[in-house]
């Protein structure tokens, strides 16, 4: 693969790297996407994947163990109809990849504008040559539209091409824990098809439009399959081409008997307006995009192509246009963690959305969760909380929790931590605590409760202590007084008094609503949170000067990462379950990941000894770690590690670092890689209410350039050797560079 800044390209056609390429090349609008499967039949190894997000099918859970409290289902997203699809015939015979020989083969993903392009050079098994062009995207603009332009050119002599644009709904899933079918057949008519999802009752319409220069398209729907047919006699060289537009609506935005209607007239309007017209569209939207978001690298151009491929991922794979809809851990790319949320979302993405796309598309994903409180409320109480108690799900798409591991779904409570840690990230970032008196007091003050009800008196220590958890660090379940844990446990409920404080005395009439609704009683419950705070038992090492990840920890074999063979890693591949939970070794920043929230609460000195004690003990084998530990050592100014961490994260997918990419892309991981950019080398923090940029460059580092929406102002930041400049395209606004303060016009530079 090639490196480009802009581009993701391919040059050689390898068949034992296509269902990687499916996932490195796919394609998203934010509502809907799908994995870059070939539009012409391919026989070859494949996972054929396109989704509609917020649909899901709740797949029985299978365990081997049933414990109360386990979920009934797995929620995952249905591998719904294959809608780019092109058949090819040429003088008879099938196009098809695995079985022809391909002479030349280039594919892009152009990032810039969002579009998927693709050219082959085949011969056919009658020896005659053609060349292939497709290309397509899903609509930015009419985001229930995926459009395709699709050519054929015969090379060395005439031929008969058959062109049969179709769409598929008769798919499954991959990952289907019965091996059940997820959709059902509704109806089909001649050019679409309506289905609907078992169990859950979500239906979808695909209709398509399809057009051929000069020729009359034949219908040959049947079955599931909608398909029409064009014959062209085409001479040597004469290129034939076909455009089809494909309407894609679901019941979440139209009632069902209104679901083929729309779909057709989606279909219909956008093969009207032409492919050139929509191709316009989507460079426009797109260019609108990238100029609040885009970041530039000055020589480096891997780490460039990195961190653009990151930011679009991120950017088509959620756009805030609906508060229904979240990120899941692989967007659109692939089936794997069913395409539901984690607390990814509050610890990862959040901050990449609100400075790139602003308060609204980050506030959408608070509302989501306030939505589900409820239900978080719900889940608590089957675990034995009372009181209003909420536990918010390891994984859900509907605020039902849907993991069924017991050291998971049980113990990794942490996320409810990540779920407060977001209102404040978002109301200190904008400024105003307006979002507390409307949504998210009543999220804090039941995260609040669980906590103060999770937790234990320990009379041989005289201080609380939390028992049984799983920390970030998945290499170690059930353990007891994880700090991580314990840390942003405190904070939550010492931050839910805080707020609790503020409305009552800013916002009275939602104050009073509040205590009647969620029969919050301030005086009692905040009193209780701040005693439980201020006794926690938060374990540390005072001969090393860290903190301990958990009871026990340094009872185990303290061995480095870089004592392993390499042999041996991936770990969770080549040692068994009771080797990893015995060994020192650490799946993801976990004590790391609390001075990374949290490092205006700790010293230099105490951040750089627990960083290079964890560090060494760091494996990284969940996609989520990296980006913290690049974060952290840029703060260090250990900027060897930071530059190798980044590289890891950036590329992950790209160099298939976990050699996992053909299951998906790790897009959520994607927006750490945001952070480690932008907080990590361009030093964006805030502190004291003021945004502060304290940018430090890698080696081979010229500049670097990013933008972040801040206030409704869109600042520009470009940090090179001795010199930093801000410019300001909004109202005047007070930021600072290495802790110096500027009122910033327009322009501010501060020399070093």
């Amino acid at each position: 693969m090639a490196t480009d800044g802009w581009k993701i390209v391919e040059t050689r056609f390898d068949p034992g790297r296509v269902r990687a390429s499916e996932s490195l090349f796919a394609i998203g609008n934010g509502v809907m996407g799908g994995r870059a499967n070939f539009e012409e039949s391919y026989s070859g190894p494949s996972l054929q994947g396109n989704y509609i997000g917020g649909v899901y099918y709740p797949d029985k859970t299978r365990v081997g163990w049933w414990k109360n409290g386990y979920p009934d289902y797995f929620a995952k997203v249905p591998n719904a109809a294959f809608w780019p699809g092109v058949g090819v015939r040429i003088d008879g015979e099938e196009l098809d990849l695995a079985r022809v020989e391909t002479l030349e083969f280039y594919r892009e993903l152009d990032m810039r504008r969002g579009v998927l392009r693709r050219r082959a050079r085949v011969r056919m098994g009658s020896g005659a040559e053609v060349l292939v062009e497709a290309e397509r995207f899903l609509s930015l603009v009419r985001r229930e539209l995926g459009a395709v332009r699709y050519a054929v050119t015969p090379l060395d002599r005439g031929a008969r091409i058959e062109l049969r644009p179709f769409v598929d709904a008769d798919v499954r899933n991959a990952d289907a824990n019965y091996d059940e079918k997820f959709w059902e057949h509704v109806e089909t008519v001649r050019d679409a098809v309506r289905m609907r999802t078992a169990k859950s009752g979500f239906e979808a319409a695909w209709a398509q439009c399809a057009r051929v220069a000069g020729v009359t398209l034949r219908p040959e729907t049947a079955g599931e399959r909608v398909q029409e047919c064009a014959v062209v006699e085409a001479g040597r060289g004469e290129r034939v081409e076909l455009v089809k537009c494909v309407g894609i609506c679901s019941s979440l935005n139209h009632a069902p008997d209104e679901l083929i209607p729309a779909a057709r007239s989606v279909a219909g309007e956008g093969i009207r307006a032409g492919f050139g017209t929509l191709l316009e569209e989507q460079a426009r939207a797109w260019e609108g995009k990238w100029r609040g978001c885009d970041v530039e690298i000055e020589g480096d151009a891997a780490a460039q192509q990195g961190i653009r491929y990151c930011i679009f991922m991120l950017l088509q794979t959620y756009t805030g246009v609906d508060s229904r809809l979240n990120i899941g851990p692989k967007g659109f790319t692939g089936e794997k963690y069913g395409g539901v949320t984690y607390w990814d979302t509050e610890a990862y993405c959040l901050p990449f959305y609100l400075a790139t796309a602003g308060a609204q598309v980050a506030r959408a994903l608070l509302v989501y969760r306030y939505n589900q409180l409820d239900k978080a409320i719900e889940n608590a109480a089957k675990l034995g909380f009372r009181d209003g108690a909420a536990l918010y799900p390891m994984v859900t798409v509907n605020g039902e929790e849907c993991h069924n591991e017991w050291e998971i779904t049980f113990e990794e409570i942490h996320r409810n931590g990540a779920i407060a840690y977001a209102i404040h990230n978002y109301i200190r970032y904008i400024g105003e605590q307006e979002y507390l008196a409307r949504c998210g007091l009543e999220v804090l003050l039941s995260i609040a409760r669980f906590w103060a009800q999770r937790i234990t008196w320990s009379e041989a220590r005289g201080k609380y202590v939390m028992l049984g958890v799983t920390g970030p660090n998945e290499y170690e379940n059930n353990v007891d007084n994880n700090w991580y844990t314990s840390y942003i446990a405190c904070w939550s409920m010492r931050y839910a008094a805080e707020a609790a404080r503020w409305v009552r005395e800013n916002r009275p009439e939602d104050y009073r609503r509040i205590c009647a609704k969620r029969h919050f009683d301030e005086a009692a419950e905040t009193a209780r949170w701040t005693e439980i705070a201020d006794r926690m038992y938060l374990g540390e090492d005072p001969e090393r000067g860290i903190f301990l990840q958990q009871d026990g920890y340094l009872d185990k074999e303290q061995r480095l990462v870089r004592d392993l063979d390499p042999r041996e890693r991936p770990l969770n591949r080549t040692w068994s379950w009771d080797r990893i939970l015995r060994s020192c070794f650490i799946k993801q920043a976990d004590v790391l990941q609390g001075l990374y929230f949290f490092g205006e609460h700790f010293d230099t000195g105490t951040v750089r000894r627990n960083f290079r004690f964890y560090e060494a003990r760091t494996v990284h084998e969940s996609s989520l770690s990296p980006c913290v530990h690049a974060i952290l050592a840029a703060r260090l100014g250990e900027m060897d590690k930071a530059y190798e961490m980044y590289l890891r994260t950036a590329r992950l997918d790209l160099d298939d670092y976990n050699r996992e990419v053909e299951e998906g892309l790790h897009v959520t991981s994607m927006a750490g890689s945001w952070l480690a950019v932008v907080e990590g080398f361009g030093g964006m923090r805030m502190r004291d209410g003021v945004l502060d940029f304290s940018p430090v460059l890698p080696a081979g580092w010229r500049s670097l350039t990013f933008r972040v929406n801040y206030r409704e102002r869109l600042l520009t930041v470009r940090a090179e050797a001795g010199r930093v400049e801000v410019t300001n395209e909004g109202a005047p606004v007070e930021i600072g560079i290495d802790g110096c303060r500027y009122t910033v016009a327009d322009r501010a530079v501060h020399m070093r």
